[in-house]
């Protein structure tokens, strides 16, 4: 009997149409286009507005749809959504039935999963295993934020990092050798809380006119700490998963890092050794959208992915937590993503505004 492994075999993703720039963001909060891009790299973020819908179940949903849109799959075969997500529609409903009860997967179960930015990397690994086990043959992971719910915009330290949006892989059983998720280093220390956290609104310290008086339900971080851990924690992990699986810099086609700030990118890329130009960025214009960050790229990047291709992940995020997983592309960039405007977007060819709009139109032909 073949073993089994899971394989990426779609991806879908969405963001909303508002787009705040720094310039917008400097009239808000004291800030600037240069000190933003100088210590961040954010150029662009996407806000959902609450007239275009309401929490991350309405980012997930429109993701969900995308993927089963190109994958053509039957929604009624998926057997599970996992969502990682740290900002949920609520404590109760899981986002994760919310999703599922807005599309109609009526045979598909479904839980949330909070490991913060590091999220989508611990939700992988998990529907992986419901693949290996035979559990599941076909199960679809999510990963993303709403982060403008549970942002500060009186404190430029934090206002300008995030954004809101959310994407999703399809994993299939297969077994095919040589594609799908091949391992995982995932861990968390338990030593973050002072330099990363929400103060109120959990159980341990529950909301009041007094947390919301002392705007205790934002984000609250300590950047310098917080930019050392992730430097090291996410080369390390790099580095581990490479040299357990024999790879070189040059068998990695890409390496996705979460998109949390382009200095912590640039420092792991070079502490790794792996050329930049084998980096997926996009923070730039989407900011950092925690448990969307690593999906996202694959989004925007699918039509440059070959099959075969070696990719490893890594993430850093609150608890603090972080990994990385290695992964072999099982497809050829999508027929209908090769032909998409991204490649038009990347090479200068169309704005950015462009492209959403024309993703848009094909998602509603």
């Amino acid at each position: 009997m073949n073993k089994l492994n899971a394989v990426i075999t779609g991806v879908g993703g969405y963001v909303p149409d508002y787009i705040l720039d720094n310039e917008e963001m400097s009239r808000i909060v004291d800030t600037s286009d240069e000190w933003i891009m100088e210590r961040i790299g954010v150029k662009t973020r996407h806000i959902l507005k609450p007239e275009q819908g309401s929490g991350t179940s309405y980012l997930m949903t429109r993701a969900v749809k995308q993927l089963l849109q190109k994958t053509a799959v039957d929604p009624q075969t998926v057997e599970a959504v996992i969502c990682a997500t740290t900002t949920p529609d609520y404590h109760f409903p899981s986002t994760a039935s919310l999703v599922i009860g807005n599309i109609g997967l009526t045979n598909a179960f479904g839980f949330d999963m909070e490991a913060a930015c590091a999220g989508f990397l611990y939700a992988m690994e998990t529907g992986a295993a419901f693949i290996r086990s035979g559990r599941c043959r076909r199960i679809i992971v999510c990963g993303g934020d709403h982060m403008s719910s549970m942002v500060n915009y009186e404190d430029r330290n934090t206002c300008p990092i995030f954004g809101d949006g959310a994407a999703c892989v399809m994993m299939e059983a297969t077994t095919e050798e040589n594609v799908g998720l091949i391992d995982s280093y995932l861990r968390v220390d338990g030593q973050g809380y002072e330099n990363l956290h929400m103060a109120a609104g959990g159980s341990a310290c529950m909301p009041s006119h007094e947390t919301v008086d002392a705007r205790q339900h934002f984000v609250y971080q300590e950047g310098r700490p917080v930019f050392k851990h992730a430097v090291t924690k996410m080369s390390d992990a790099v580095e581990y998963v490479a040299k357990k699986n024999n790879l070189t810099n040059n068998d990695i086609a890409w390496v996705i890092p979460h998109q949390a700030n382009v200095r912590i990118e640039s420092a792991v890329a070079r502490r790794i050794g792996v050329d930049e130009e084998h980096v997926m960025i996009n923070i730039d214009h989407m900011a950092n959208t925690s448990g969307g960050t690593l999906p996202l790229c694959l989004w925007e990047y699918e039509p440059q992915l070959k099959k075969g291709d070696k990719l490893i992940f890594t993430a850093f995020g609150a608890g603090f937590t972080w990994g990385a997983s290695y992964l072999i592309w099982g497809y050829d960039g999508a027929p209908e993503a090769a032909k998409s405007p991204a490649n038009f977007y990347k090479e200068g060819k169309i704005s950015r505004e462009e492209w959403y709009a024309m993703r848009r139109k094909a998602e509603n032909a």
